[in-house]
């Protein structure tokens, strides 16, 4: 259930300015999109030119980009186990950003429209600093797109009927070009749920994060350190 909308010049310059922020010997999280992509584009150029960072990927999608590249690579115990160097920022993309009613501010984000969402929020969470990419399509007043949820197979029908019963509406997201449903990097399932507009996003993480069968949600609450807004004519900023 990929997003669309946004040119590809304003995901370039999101992607381009996130990547611009990233200093010499960062352990970088690689994120999974067509707007992070550009950020891998970017800090391949950069590596390059001599910049020294190693990359965490969050999919299979990242990784074979972010190789071609040619950025190093860690894996995410290597760069989160003991005396591992950590991960110092995170560049991963959005479906949709909470900018809010009082001003514009990084709210919190509904991710998974790639099904990497689980990976990428071990990643973003584990991150000194998580740097978000969207263009203005994916703002919005209040969070009110469907929300991925990984599920494991055989929980499938528990999760759903969980999710009926905190209000929302699941449906088994199905592949493209091939028959069945998506399978995910992980092995499991994905139930798209839609709950329409989403008055208190903390409140529905900690009921999905607490259904058994769950193995990750789209909600990404509390997490995002900046948006990289890319525009038709430039960036703009967003801080928490």
């Amino acid at each position: 259930m990929k997003t669309s909308g946004g040119s590809d010049a304003a995901k370039r310059r999101a992607g381009e300015s996130a990547a611009a922020a990233v200093d010499d010997g960062d352990v970088v999280g690689l994120g999974t999109g067509s707007t992070a992509a550009h950020a891998i584009r970017r800090l391949g150029e950069r590596v390059d030119a001599g910049l020294d960072v190693r990359g965490v990927p969050t999919s299979f999608a990242s990784r074979e980009l972010a190789a071609d590249r040619g950025i190093p690579l860690l894996g995410l115990d290597e760069a989160t186990g003991p005396d591992a160097p950590g991960i110092d920022v995170a560049i991963d993309g959005a479906d949709q950003v909470a900018v809010g009613d009082g001003g514009p501010t990084a709210g919190p984000l509904i991710k998974g429209g790639g099904a990497a969402h689980a990976r990428e929020k071990l990643v973003d969470a584990a991150a000194d600093r998580f740097l978000v990419v969207a263009d203005p399509s994916k703002e919005a007043a209040a969070l009110d797109r469907p929300v991925p949820v990984e599920v494991l197979p055989a929980g499938r029908s528990a999760v759903a009927e969980a999710v009926r019963a905190a209000g929302g509406e699941p449906t088994l997201r199905r592949a493209e070009r091939k028959d069945g449903p998506v399978v995910t990097d992980n092995g499991n399932l994905v139930l798209d749920c839609s709950f329409g507009e989403i008055a208190e996003p903390s409140a529905l993480a900690t009921t999905l994060s607490a259904t058994p069968g769950v193995v990750e949600h789209g909600l990404f609450v509390d997490l995002a350190d900046e948006v990289h807004v890319g525009t038709d004519s430039g960036v703009r900023v967003l801080t928490r």
